[in-house]
């Protein structure tokens, strides 16, 4: 399923700028898209938790830079009370004057942070785990075993403790305060560990880790998977540190042959393994279109954030010092528009619920 590709792909969009307009709207065409497309499924229901996840964030950023790191700036917004520290922790601040421009500088960052954890979430509401189990290459099948694993864990935590809340509701159990959160965490807890139980008894019944055929690997294969994998990290490095054409080559290329090298290592790593597929999810042009859309969200943040475009790179990140108001541009669009393809190209599954 291309959907929770997408998502992944708008948060790299989202991660290139902080402007806290443009992230505000992708964040709410992401909800909008969670929300109408998610199904029934538990796993479905996690996005709220990633809502209350991304607000804490938000919250404890802006808390501690107005008590420790608030006070740069030249726009005053308020005066705390000022506790006198030590000689020895010359440098920090508690209290004090509170200023616009430190702040603003906090809330766009962690505007920033909330909308990837936001599109995390999404990516997991709409993502079926066992669905992408398969499209995993042969070479990577233990280790995607142990990482579809840990996303559903989220999900999971999140359905047991629905589940144990409903069910200390309907027993007239259910109260209010810490002792409340005490009563639930054991439950949940002792439910994870029976779930983990039944997986790990499932998977070895169905024979999960093994193979029909294990060939012997080519020799070099490893060392040069390691080494393309090495190339294609240092090419993203130079992408996102380099500010001169020389480098932008560099990275280019570093780019290219690093990802050759690694679908190729992945080809051949994955001909030793012969495992089996159980109905194979077949690539639909809707997928196709999909990831047209998230490549033109993440290729457009990409040019607005570079360096190489003065005004593109003002629109997406706003200054702080001296403090602006953001504003949007109209090449911002194809961002905004690849983020709900999923509304155009799908239909609610059967079962859904907005």
């Amino acid at each position: 399923v291309a959907d929770p590709g997408l998502t992944i792909t708008v948060d790299g969009a989202a991660s290139v700028g902080t402007n806290p307009l443009l992230n505000a709207l992708i964040a709410l065409a992401v909800a909008a898209v969670a929300l109408l497309r998610r199904t029934d499924d538990p796993w479905a229901r996690s996005i709220g938790a990633y809502f209350v996840l991304a607000g804490l964030v938000l919250g404890i950023r802006l808390f501690f830079a107005t008590v420790v790191g608030a006070g740069s700036g030249t726009t005053v917004l308020f005066t705390l009370p000022q506790v006198a520290l030590p000689d020895w922790a010359a440098g920090i601040r508690l209290g004090g004057p509170v200023t616009a421009e430190p702040l603003a500088y906090t809330a766009y960052d962690s505007l920033r942070l909330g909308l990837i954890l936001l599109c995390l979430g999404a990516a997991n509401a709409l993502a079926n785990p066992k669905r992408a189990l398969k499209s995993v290459p042969a070479a990577l099948y233990e280790a995607s075993v142990a990482v579809v694993i840990a996303l559903s864990v989220a999900p999971q935590l999140v359905e047991s403790t629905q589940r144990i809340r409903r069910a200390q509701r309907l027993r007239g159990g259910a109260g209010a305060g810490w002792r409340s959160v005490s009563r639930v965490v054991v439950p949940v807890l002792a439910d994870a560990v029976d779930r983990s139980m039944s997986l790990a008894a499932g998977m070895e019944a169905r024979g999960f880790g093994r193979t029909r055929d294990a060939r012997r690997q080519p020799p070099g294969v490893t060392a040069g998977l390691l080494v393309a994998m090495m190339v294609a990290t240092f090419g993203g490095f130079l992408l996102l540190a380099g500010d001169t054409p020389q480098a932008r080559t560099a990275a280019g290329a570093c780019l290219v042959a690093g990802c050759v090298g690694v679908a190729a290592g992945l080809r051949l790593s994955g001909r030793r393994l012969a495992v089996t597929r159980y109905r194979p999810e077949p690539w639909t042009p809707r997928d196709t279109g999909l990831v047209v859309a998230g490549l033109v969200a993440l290729g457009a943040a990409a040019v607005l954030g570079s360096t190489a475009w003065p005004e593109g790179y003002a629109v997406m990140h706003p200054s702080t010092d001296p403090l602006i108001w953001p504003t949007l541009h109209p090449a911002m669009a194809p961002v905004l528009l690849g983020a709900l393809a999923p509304l155009a190209l799908t239909a609610a599954p059967d079962g859904g619920r907005p």
